[in-house]
C-alpha cells in the first residue's frame, strides 16, 4: 500500500515545521514532576498531580514520547525508507540502553560509598535494594546487560527502549492499515491486562517489571499516531467533551487523594473496588482514561491562554523538554542525592526547599548546558575578522 505520509515525486523539499512548544513545555513540567516525587521521603511531592488523580508524570512521559517520536523518526520513515528509518530507531534504542546501564553503576556507586543510613540499621545499598546485586554480582551482571534483572527504581528507560523498538513494526502495520496497527496495540494491551506478557525482572524470584511495555506502548503510540495525524484530533470547541472530562478529573480526586480515600469508608471501600483498573505496571484502563481526560483539559486551557506558553518559565520549561533523555537520566541520580542530603540535613521546611528548589535549578542548568553542546558552536563559522583600523597618528603625512 502506498505510504500516505511519504512526498509525491519530484515534490519540492518539506520545510520543516516549528517545534510544538506545547510539546516541550509539558515534556519539561513532566521531568521537573518525576524529579520532585523520586526524592525520598519528599513533602513536596504531596503536591503533584499524582496525589490528585490516576494517572501521573509517568503518562505525561510516555505519551509525550511517543508525540516527540512521530517527529524525530516517524519524518525518517517518511522521507528515507523503512529501512533508515528502522536504523534511526535502533541507534536510539542502544542510546537509551547504554543510559540506563549508566544510571544503574552511578547510583550503585552513590550507596556503596554512602554506605550506612544516618539513621537506623539500614544502609543505602539496602534502602535502594541492591544487596542481592552485590550478593551475586556475576550472575545479576549478566541479568543487568540482557535486561533479565530489573531493580525497582531503574525501570522507566527499559519500559521505553522496548516500546521504542516496535516502532519498526508498528509503522510496517500502519502503512498496511492504521486501525490494523491500533487492533494490535489493543489486543497487546489486553494481554498485558491479563498478564500474558509479563517480563522477568529478576533471577531469583518471579517478580516482573514494574512497567510492562506491552501495556504502556499503547498510551505511547497513541500519542504517536495522533501527532502524525493518523488519529483525529478531539475536537478543541465542544463544551460537552469538556464537561466530560472535567467530569472524570474531579470525580477522581476523593479516591485517589490518600488523606481522603483513607478517612472516609465509602470512598476507602469504592478505591478497593477500583484498584483493579489502576495498575500502573500494566496501565489500567482507568489510568489512562484519567490522563487522556486531563490531557484534554490542559489542552484547552493553553489553547485558550496561550500566554501560559509565551512568559518566561514556559520557555525554561520548553528547553527543559527538548533535552529529555539527558534531564531524565540525571533527575533519577539527583533524586536519590538529595534524598541524601535530607536525611542528613533533617526534613524540615527550609531543606526542603533546598533540595527541591536544587534539584530543579540543576535540571534547569543541564538542559541548556546540553543544547549548548548539541548545537555544536564549535562547527559555526567564525565571523569575518574585521581589518584593523589604521591610527591616523601613524599615518606617513602626506
Amino acid at each position: 500500500m502506498k505510504d500516505t505520509h511519504a512526498p509525491p515525486p519530484g515534490a519540492p523539499p518539506t520545510v520543516p515545521r516549528p517545534r510544538d512548544l506545547r510539546l516541550d513545555v509539558f515534556r519539561g513540567l513532566g521531568m521537573i514532576i518525576i524529579m520532585i516525587s523520586h526524592i525520598p521521603w519528599n513533602l513536596w511531592s504531596n503536591w503533584i498531580p499524582a496525589r490528585y488523580g490516576f494517572s501521573d508524570a509517568t503518562e505525561m512521559f510516555v505519551f509525550m514520547s511517543g508525540m516527540a517520536s512521530a517527529i524525530a523518526f516517524g519524518r525518517v520513515f517518511d522521507r528515507q525508507g523503512f529501512g533508515v528509518g528502522t536504523a534511526r530507531v535502533a541507534q536510539r534504542v542502544w542510546q537509551i540502553y547504554w543510559v540506563h546501564l549508566a544510571i544503574f553503576m552511578v547510583l550503585a556507586t552513590l550507596v556503596v560509598v554512602m554506605g550506612p543510613m544516618p539513621f537506623g540499621d539500614e544502609t543505602y545499598v539496602e534502602q535502594l535494594n541492591l544487596v542481592p546485586f552485590f550478593e551475586d554480582t556475576a550472575r545479576n551482571l549478566v541479568g543487568l546487560m540482557t535486561l533479565t534483572y530489573v531493580p525497582n527504581y531503574f525501570d522507566i528507560l527499559p519500559m521505553y527502549l522496548v516500546i521504542l523498538a516496535m516502532m519498526p513494526l508498528v509503522v510496517g502495520l500502519a502503512r498496511a492499515s492504521v486501525p490494523l496497527a491500533l487492533g494490535v496495540l489493543v489486543v497487546l494491551w489486553a494481554c498485558a491486562q491479563a498478564r500474558l506478557l509479563d517480563l522477568p525482572a529478576e533471577p531469583w524470584s518471579d517478580r516482573t517489571w514494574f512497567f510492562n511495555p506491552f501495556g504502556w506502548q499503547l498510551l505511547f503510540f497513541l500519542g504517536f499516531f495522533w501527532m502524525r495525524g493518523d488519529l483525529p484530533a478531539p475536537p478543541r470547541a465542544s463544551p460537552a467533551l469538556l464537561a466530560a472530562c472535567l467530569a472524570v478529573v474531579v470525580v477522581t480526586v476523593p479516591f485517589a487523594h490518600w488523606p481522603i480515600y483513607q478517612s472516609v469508608d465509602w470512598v476507602g471501600a469504592g478505591r478497593e473496588a477500583l484498584v483493579p483498573y489502576l495498575s500502573k505496571t500494566r496501565l489500567g484502563i482507568l489510568r489512562l482514561v484519567h490522563f487522556l481526560a486531563l490531557a484534554y483539559v490542559a489542552l484547552w486551557v493553553v489553547d485558550r491562554w496561550g500566554v501560559l506558553l509565551r512568559n518566561g518559565v514556559a520557555r525554561v520549561l520548553a528547553k527543559v523538554g527538548q533535552q529529555s533523555l539527558a534531564v531524565f537520566a540525571l533527575g533519577l541520580v539527583l533524586s536519590r542525592a538529595l534524598g541524601i542530603y535530607l536525611d542528613f540535613a533533617g526534613r524540615e521546611p527550609v531543606t526542603y526547599a533546598i533540595a527541591n528548589v536544587t534539584g530543579v535549578a540543576v535540571l534547569v542548568a543541564t538542559a541548556y548546558v546540553v543544547g549548548w553542546f548539541k548545537a555544536s558552536p564549535w562547527k559555526q563559522k567564525a565571523p569575518a575578522a574585521t581589518p584593523p583600523r589604521s591610527n591616523p597618528a601613524l599615518s606617513p603625512a602626506e
